[in-house]
């Protein structure tokens, strides 16, 4: 004890690390659940590093042929690389190989799903604003870099499975006009399948894009210190006061159990749930491809794009072909993506809202964001289903034409139809929030008055209840000003337009006299 004592002194004395860990200690996390999204993303990140260690000891990313003679008795004699050969000795007789393969994968999954969940928590919550914007698009490089990771990863056993996804990335790089055949070559180090792709791969997936991540991780949590938690609306909370437990040492007891909890259930998983069997699909080879198989879920909404676009879209300019159904893609889906990055920046200059936000809304007092939202999740939804669409016809015993040509026609009506829906609902429920505050709920309890006519007795809210309907801002669209010189200028007209198609359906909040007023018809 007396020279754990010394120690901490000593390091402390040099690092004042004391304070550090102070300061630390009194930051408050909200209790809400929803905010639990982040902790499940950064802990299974740590079962993916830890599993992902375990790994690399045994794993050889090389591309040279061998023959193979292991365990597995259905591939002995079959050629292969070293590097299926070394994933199939994980597999099969390296102790504990198998499961940590699976833990690895089953973690890699959850991480990109958590991400994105919270990220949409975050979207449907409003939390992006003012001053949060940085961390936001942080938020969103952390999405792309897991999604990336997945797929280096998914690509290195040099499988049947893998092997046709990455030919599926190389024609789209061909597919690029002028240039695309000199990235495949500088991409895989010759024709495809490359000299050693996977070695480059293998770089990428446990050097460069980890270091990335990390880095872009810890800049996220120091700004998640700084610009503190958003929370939502209730009794005595403000953008001033978060409501909560202190990191030390409630917060860390409760996210210590949490991990293994995370921890625990992923191994549990990758106990029971077989995934990635790369022995059932066997070395890649150019020339069969494996029926049934799916790319993994993060990854679909780009395959889902590839098999939408119809038939036949080339064009051929000076005897070039230029391939549509490849280009088209490839700007679509950087627009949607740019679009997600960017969006707290496109909603600022439309409001016009410059105030620092530490509340979060309901999703239901935002109706234009989140119908916004439920568009974009409705437009990503059809590209992953599109992933699937050979297994939906074999499935449900329908024409693969007719089940691409829904998806496609759903492709542009669905996000629609998704908008108008969720603005809809989102008003009916301002509408009904409105109604309960000013006359409370119905309590079931039937009175018959002095003059005999029976009523429903309405209970009234307590003031927590109440305050989470009313407690919200109306904003209103921007107003159209001359400029210095007495002009009103196109950017700002179509800026003003925006505003007005975005707070142009709204319910005004409960106002402190409506409720007395209500009160005292009530009483």
């Amino acid at each position: 004890m007396r020279f754990v004592g010394w120690a901490s002194n000593y390091i402390d004395e040099r690092t004042s690390i004391s304070g550090l860990v102070r300061e630390l200690g009194r930051k408050i996390f909200p209790d809400h659940w929803s905010f639990m999204l982040g902790e499940v993303a950064l802990y299974s990140f740590i079962v993916i590093l830890l599993s992902g260690t375990f790994l690399t000891f045994f794993f050889q990313a090389s591309m040279v042929p061998v023959i193979y003679d292991g365990s597995y008795v259905p591939l002995k004699g079959i050629e292969m690389s070293v590097a299926m050969q070394s994933t199939l000795d994980i597999s099969f007789d390296i102790r504990g190989g198998l499961l940590m393969r699976q833990v690895h994968h089953w973690a890699a999954l959850l991480f990109v799903a958590s991400i994105g969940l919270h990220m949409l928590r975050v979207f449907f919550t409003g939390a992006f604003r003012k001053p949060r914007e940085i961390n936001w698009v942080i938020g969103f490089v952390l999405f792309i870099l897991a999604m990336a990771e997945g797929f280096t990863g998914y690509s290195l056993p040099d499988d049947l499975l893998s092997g046709n996804g990455l030919r599926i990335i190389d024609g789209m790089v061909k597919g690029v006009p002028i240039v695309g055949t000199w990235i495949s070559y500088l991409l895989f180090g010759g024709e495809f399948p490359g000299f050693d792709i996977v070695g480059r791969l293998y770089v990428l997936h446990i050097l460069l894009l980890p270091a990335i991540l990390i880095a872009a991780l810890g800049v996220h949590m120091v700004l998640l210190v700084i610009n503190k938690h958003t929370q939502f609306a209730a009794p005595g909370r403000t953008n001033d006061n978060v409501v909560g437990v202190p990191i030390m040492p409630v917060f860390a007891a409760k996210a210590g159990g949490f991990f293994f909890i995370i921890f625990g259930v992923i191994v549990l998983i990758a106990s029971l749930f077989q995934i990635n069997p790369i022995w059932a699909y066997g070395p890649y080879d150019p020339s069969p491809v494996s029926a049934g198989t799916q790319p993994d879920w993060y990854i679909g909404f780009a395959d889902g794009a590839l098999r939408l676009v119809p038939p036949g879209w080339e064009v051929v300019i000076f005897g070039f072909t230029l391939s549509l159904n490849i280009l088209i893609p490839l700007l679509v889906l950087p627009l949607f993506l740019a679009i997600v990055a960017f969006y707290p920046f496109l909603e600022g200059w439309i409001t016009g809202d410059k105030r620092e936000h530490h509340m979060a809304d309901r999703p239901r007092n935002a109706p234009t964001r989140t119908a916004i939202g439920a568009a974009g999740v409705t437009f990503y939804a059809v590209l992953w289903a599109a992933a699937s669409s050979d297994l939906i016809a074999t499935h449900f015993k329908l024409t693969i034409e007719g089940v691409i040509n829904a998806l496609q026609a759903l492709l542009f009506v669905a996000p629609v139809v998704a908008y108008f829906v969720a603005k809809r609902v989102c008003l009916a429920l301002q509408k009904k929030d409105r109604e309960i505050a000013l006359h409370g709920f119905e309590s079931g309890r039937i009175v018959r008055l002095p003059g005999g006519e029976y009523i429903e007795v309405h209970e009234q809210l307590d003031e927590y209840e109440r305050w989470k309907l009313v407690s919200y801002t109306d904003y209103k669209p921007l107003m159209i000003r001359p400029d210095e010189r007495g002009r009103i200028t196109v950017r700002q007209r179509i800026r003003a337009g925006f505003s007005r198609w975005f707070f142009e359906d709204r319910i005004e909040p409960v106002k402190q006299t409506e409720l007395e007023a209500g009160h005292g018809e009530h009483h």
